[in-house]
């Protein structure tokens, strides 16, 4: 097994906000921590789930907190920096702009499958709509499809309307 370090890290991300127009915070000692956050995340849970987040150690349950989250290109678009801080736009890396907080988008537990399941019965409507991609099969459920998938990395256009 491929030991993780800090520098794998920070160059998975860096490439990530590149590929996506975004920046990594310009806080050297912020920008550390999310790192490390990141890195003990993938060591524990076998995936950098987001360090600003709990995570419950199972795939399925914690999928949309995998770093890129399913909620950062919306917190970008929106307030300049995604959830955790890690990925900013372009006015707040050149300071044009102060590091905002955040609120955050993830669903409650109970929307996330945590609460027992119930059956939906005819002519009942979804508190939101699901989304699948048609590459992967990833399904998550939120007002619009995510701009990314987390698992391949789809294109939102790649994403159907599933219930």
């Amino acid at each position: 097994m491929t030991e993780i370090t800090i520098d794998m890290v920070r160059k998975r991300a860096e490439a990530d906000a590149k590929t996506y127009g975004y920046h990594l915070v310009p806080d050297p000692e912020l920008l550390q921590a999310f790192l490390e956050g990141l890195k003990v995340n993938e060591e524990r849970y076998g995936s950098p789930s987001c360090p600003c987040r709990l995570a419950s150690g199972k795939f399925e349950y914690d999928r949309d907190i995998i770093c890129p989250c399913d909620y950062r290109d919306p917190d970008v678009a929106e307030f300049g920096a995604c959830y955790c801080r890690l990925y900013v736009n372009n006015d707040v890396c050149e300071s044009k702009k102060e590091l905002p907080t955040v609120p955050e988008r993830r669903p409650t537990a109970a929307h996330r499958g945590k609460a027992p399941a119930v059956e939906q019965t005819a002519g009942t409507e979804l508190a939101l709509p699901v989304w699948r991609c048609r590459v992967c099969g990833y399904l998550c459920a939120r007002e619009t499809p995510p701009e990314v998938c987390p698992i391949c990395k789809a294109k939102k256009e790649r994403f159907q309307r599933f219930m």
